[in-house]
């Protein structure tokens, strides 16, 4: 779906901006940045919807699958794991150069992918998802060096349940799990006065179709339920540095059994894990000349 850079000029303009970044280091996220054009989204929408049914031939691809099963494409409450081994679409947009570069910029290392996740809250339905951390489920990858970025397949509003955030909480440190089945208020009970103060300074996340947010895997984000006439679709890509390792002794998720867990110590590689980017290489020794961290 995406032409390739194919200079380090060509690849900076794809970067963000240094303010963008001083953003994402304060606040632990960094919103409105765009990726996808409107054929592009039209295109993930329709793969999506195929993705969604159950009896699509590369179903048994999928990590985790969980719907309501709705006959109804636009009613389904959805959220999915592998879309990237199934859908050509789905597969490409982990190489959009701008993804690519902007994982760069604030990971400041070397990118591979991790994992990927689908989502679809249908129109006047629940669909919350409580406050959490993403790392949360991720502590079977060492060290933490992970981002994440959320892409919108509809215009993603307060309405529809947008993502909300909390602005400096990637500061917090690692909080037990809470969960994350629609209790908005579950997490309260491992915060401390200042922190549950906070809440009250969350910051929606509104994006237009095609737009991304990039967040911390500390930061503290959440979304409440889906209120509109219209479903609200999203994809997400989540990176891990190259270099972070398997460490599934503390294996809580995310994922079934199918998730492609690697031996204990075994660096994030291979197939499953592939290099997305290479500063030396794709920069060609001009590393200093993008903003990054």
């Amino acid at each position: 779906m995406f032409a390739q850079p194919s200079s380090p000029g060509e690849w900076a303009e794809h970067a963000i901006h240094g303010d963008q970044i001083r953003h994402f280091e304060e606040h632990g996220f960094v919103a409105g940045i765009p990726v996808l054009d409107g054929q592009q989204v039209e295109q993930l929408r329709e793969q999506l919807a195929r993705l969604m049914d159950p009896s699509h031939p590369g179903h048994s691809l999928f990590y985790e699958f969980h719907s309501n099963e709705s006959n109804d494409p636009e009613t389904v409450l959805f959220h999915a794991l592998g879309g990237w081994r199934i859908e050509d679409g789905f597969h490409d947009l982990l190489y959009s150069p701008t993804l690519r570069m902007t994982a760069f910029q604030l990971l400041g290392a070397a990118v591979r992918f991790f994992h990927d996740q689908l989502f679809c809250k249908p129109p006047a339905h629940g669909g919350a998802v409580s406050w959490h951390q993403d790392y949360s489920y991720w502590t079977w990858t060492q060290p933490m060096a992970h981002l994440t970025c959320w892409i919108a397949l509809d215009d993603a509003t307060i309405d529809n349940g947008c993502l909300h955030y909390i602005p400096g909480s990637h500061r917090w440190g690692l909080l037990p799990v809470t969960g994350l089945a629609g209790d908005m208020k579950a997490v309260e009970q491992v915060l401390d006065l200042d922190q549950r103060s906070a809440l009250d300074g969350q910051v929606a996340a509104t994006l237009r179709a095609g737009e991304a947010v990039f967040h911390h895997p500390l930061v503290m984000h959440g979304s409440y339920q889906n209120r509109s006439p219209s479903p609200r679709r999203g994809a997400v890509v989540n990176f891990a540095a190259d270099g972070v390792w398997s460490h599934p002794e503390a294996l809580e998720g995310p994922g079934s059994d199918r998730f492609p867990i690697l031996p204990e110590g075994q660096p994030l590689a291979g197939r499953y894990y592939p290099l997305l980017f290479d500063p030396e290489r794709e920069l060609a020794g001009e590393i200093d000349s993008i903003p990054h961290l």
